[in-house]
């Protein structure tokens, strides 16, 4: 597991040899809000880390994974569940197979008041949720899916997903990357 997003963030950002500015520019995020996430002074959404992702052209299991093989044997450690510096708790299912084609989770996603912008990116996400009232905007329409909804995207169409609740909301998360 690894447990310092920020720190890795800025690794790969250096790896790269990228200026925050390049960084935001790739994200659509802010310059700040990067410096602040890189620092471990903001909690950062798993929306956002997706952006990251997509920016460093990695997959989002490079921020839950230690080790990769050609092995797709996942088991279960509590260890494995990580919420630092996050507004949500994840648990990445995808064991530790080297680049994988999909991405399962197991994401709890904690009460977040601050409403992400809809944003768009590569590929496709696939979501069901297990528990809790998860709200969901594609493009201008607003949607709350209760348990046992679900919802496939383009991940091309504007959109966003957050926890709007008081409850935490716990969903399966699967990406895919075109």
């Amino acid at each position: 597991m690894k447990d310092n997003i920020g720190a890795l963030i800025k690794k790969l950002r250096l790896e790269q040899q990228l200026t925050l500015k390049e960084v935001s520019h790739r994200t659509g995020l802010s310059i700040s809000f990067l410096s602040q996430v890189e620092r471990s002074k903001s909690s950062i959404t798993l929306q956002s880390l997706s952006r990251i992702a997509e920016a460093f052209n990695v997959s989002r299991s490079y921020f839950f994974n230690d080790h990769a093989t050609k092995s797709s044997l996942y088991k279960s450690k509590s260890k494995d569940l990580n919420f630092k510096d996050s507004y949500f708790i994840y648990q990445s299912l995808t064991g530790n197979m080297e680049n994988p084609f999909f991405e399962p989770m197991l994401v709890i996603l904690l009460q977040n008041e601050e409403k992400e912008i809809p944003s768009s990116h590569s590929g496709q996400e696939f979501v069901y949720v297990i528990e809790g009232t998860l709200t969901l905007v594609v493009e201008d329409e607003e949607s709350l899916l209760e348990a046992g909804s679900s919802f496939h995207i383009e991940s091309k169409v504007l959109h966003t997903w957050f926890n709007n609740s008081n409850k935490p909301v716990k969903l399966l998360y699967v990406y895919a990357a075109n």
